[in-house]
């Protein structure tokens, strides 16, 4: 009863201040059975967080450990422990978060003052959006080996189709509960929502980690092709092959086309639920809350959306050109030629784009934003993070190149790719993180001048005795006498050929203020913040090609053959599958950073 009080005290305290909302009756301060003599409440509840978050990362520590061990022994001990082994392990993790997630979904989430707060810089539309998308395309990566599985179920597991079913199950779930949830800051059993949360975690990295190393149906299709050739040979062979069938084809090229989304969604999930894991327990104040949100308007840009635009339309093309060429049997080795130029005209180009915004960024007057924010912070991880992967691959063939003929034609423009990409990465990489600590810009006064202009514009744009004919005609009309139908008639055709007047004057004048509009608000912008509205919106549609064309099947890293060959297919291997998704990672949570610059600025 005494604790009671004193919670209670505490509680109607803090009601009483600015930090909390104003119909807030209780706060739950955190317990932990290792500080209960703490001399204050608020003293204990640090300490509670902090030992809550310790223990959770021990634990998912702990099974990340396990799993790394399975999966690592099943690379170089298929016989002591198989694939299925880890399957089973990983259907086992994925049915405990789920045995969590729904516990949440219907009993935490739904206790009375469980959610007070929410983080209104957690899980953007854009990071929603992706778990959504790279879902759905996972689970239908799963459909497509359930259906490869089914269809030579003479020769596989049976745990290859209940494995695939639990992983959608998992996936729709995971997906709904951070659509709904990914804001809150849960005030409520935090040490059993910081637990599950870091399980969840854990079980999406071993996820990722089996889809970095199984290279499972790739090794087939390469024994499949081996028994072809074998059969021409005259040798027949006994492997468990893909039957001669349209719908096999299909199974087994939709599962090589989708197989990047999946270790895409599970990096995305792990971002978004360490940022919900760091948010339980968080108490926000009211200066944290944004009074004014910036929206996204295609204003005050030109240059960059051109430019973009041509860069994309050229990227297009390059990509369906080497997809027509590298999907044939035998490569052609100017297709490599002509993906390469590609990239080492586009990378220089956003290179220097970075440069001068950081450039700008440091003459700017606006003050550094040093709030606490989570997001901002997991934001810069990701970013230095996930840049890790093609910085790595270009390291790897740099070396693979010096070491062979680095004079050869394909072998320098894959030299000069490398060196282009980590510089664009690192020069990438601090004008966003630099972006990101800027407070943002008020475009209230820019928006009335805008309206002011706009009206001015028209006031002078509008026919000055248009609105003189208009009243003076109903002047006319109301003085006719009944008796002349004549004249009437005539002056109603008048009237309605007035009418279409006006109504043509009217949309051209409409077209003309939204064109002014535009205008004014491009040239009312200092040259400052048009610079870099300018080159993020450019460096936005840059990182979008240059993320649709690794994702849906443009490996040259891997289908060039120098690497391969120098390093081996399965260390190759596991470095492209290593390197790869964080690179389209990168890419991808590079526009969501970007867009958030442009929009501020």
């Amino acid at each position: 009863m005494p604790g009671n009080k004193v919670s209670r005290q505490k509680a109607c305290h803090h009601c009483k201040s600015r930090s909390a909302p104003p119909d807030t009756s209780t706060i739950h301060y955190e317990k932990f059975w290792l500080y209960r003599h703490c001399s204050s409440v608020q003293q204990r509840d640090r300490q509670a967080q902090k030992a809550g978050q310790l223990f959770s990362g021990l634990l998912a520590m702990n099974v990340v450990f396990l799993g790394s061990a399975f999966v690592s022994s099943m690379i170089f001990n298929h016989v002591a422990i198989t694939l299925a082994d880890v399957w089973i392990l990983l259907s086992i993790l994925k049915v405990l978060c789920l045995c969590w997630i729904i516990y949440y979904l219907l009993g935490t989430s739904r206790q009375l003052h469980a959610v007070l707060y929410r983080d209104s810089h957690a899980g953007p539309i854009w990071i929603r959006g992706s778990v959504l998308l790279f879902g759905s395309f996972s689970i239908l990566l799963n459909v497509f080996q359930i259906g490869y599985s089914a269809i030579l179920i003479q020769c596989k597991s049976r745990v290859e189709i209940v494995f695939p079913s639990i992983e959608i199950l998992f996936i729709c779930t995971q997906a709904f509960f951070l659509w709904r949830h990914s804001k809150d800051c849960i005030q409520v059993q935090h040490n059993l929502t910081r637990c599950g949360l870091m399980l969840t975690i854990a079980t999406n990295l071993l996820l990722w980690l089996l889809a970095v190393t199984n290279d499972t149906i790739h090794m087939e299709i390469e024994s499949q092709l081996r028994e072809v050739e074998q059969r021409f040979a005259g040798n027949e062979t006994a492997l468990c092959t893909c039957p001669n069938t349209t719908i096999c084809k299909v199974f087994q090229k939709g599962y090589i086309l989708l197989y990047p989304f999946n270790t895409e969604y599970c990096l995305v999930c792990c971002s978004v639920l360490y940022v919900m894991w760091k948010n339980v327990g968080r108490r926000i104040s009211h200066h944290h809350v944004p009074h004014i949100k910036p929206k996204f308007k295609l204003q005050g840009v030109v240059f960059g959306p051109l430019l973009g635009a041509t860069a994309v339309i050229i990227g297009i093309c390059v990509f369906m050109m080497y997809q027509i060429q590298a999907t044939s049997s035998a490569p052609n080795r100017q297709v490599f030629v002509m993906y390469y130029s590609y990239y080492i005209v586009l990378l220089p180009l956003m290179s220097v784009g970075a440069v001068i915004g950081t450039i700008i960024h440091a003459l700017e007057k606006r003050e550094l934003d040093t709030l606490k924010n989570p997001t901002r912070s997991l934001d810069v991880i990701l970013l230095m993070g996930a840049a890790l992967g093609q910085i790595g691959m270009s390291y790897f063939s740099i070396v693979a190149i010096v070491a062979t003929d680095p004079r050869d034609l394909l072998n320098s423009l894959i030299l000069s790719y490398s060196v282009l990409l980590i510089f664009q990465n690192i020069t990438q990489n601090v004008f966003i993180i630099d972006g990101l600590h800027r407070q943002p810009c008020v475009a209230a006064t820019e928006a009335r001048h805008t309206g002011h202009a706009g009206q001015h514009a028209v006031a002078s744009e509008l026919p000055e005795g248009e609105e003189e004919t208009t009243t003076s005609s109903k002047q006319e009309h109301t003085q006719m006498s009944p008796g002349e139908e004549e004249e009437m008639k005539e002056e109603q055709n008048h009237e309605a050929y007035d009418q279409r007047r006006v109504s043509m004057l009217e949309l051209g004048q409409e077209i003309r203020k939204v064109s002014l509009s535009y205008l004014h608000s491009y040239s009312h912008l200092s040259w400052k913040r048009r610079a870099l509205r300018e080159i993020s919106f450019f460096l936005v549609l840059c990182n979008i090609i240059l993320w649709v064309m690794p994702t849906f099947g443009a490996h040259p890293v891997f289908e060039n053959g120098l690497e391969k060959s120098f390093y081996g297919y399965s260390t190759w291997f596991a470095i492209v599958n290593f390197g790869l998704p964080l690179g389209v990672f990168y890419r991808m949570h590079s526009v969501g950073g970007l867009l958030e610059i442009y929009v501020t600025a």
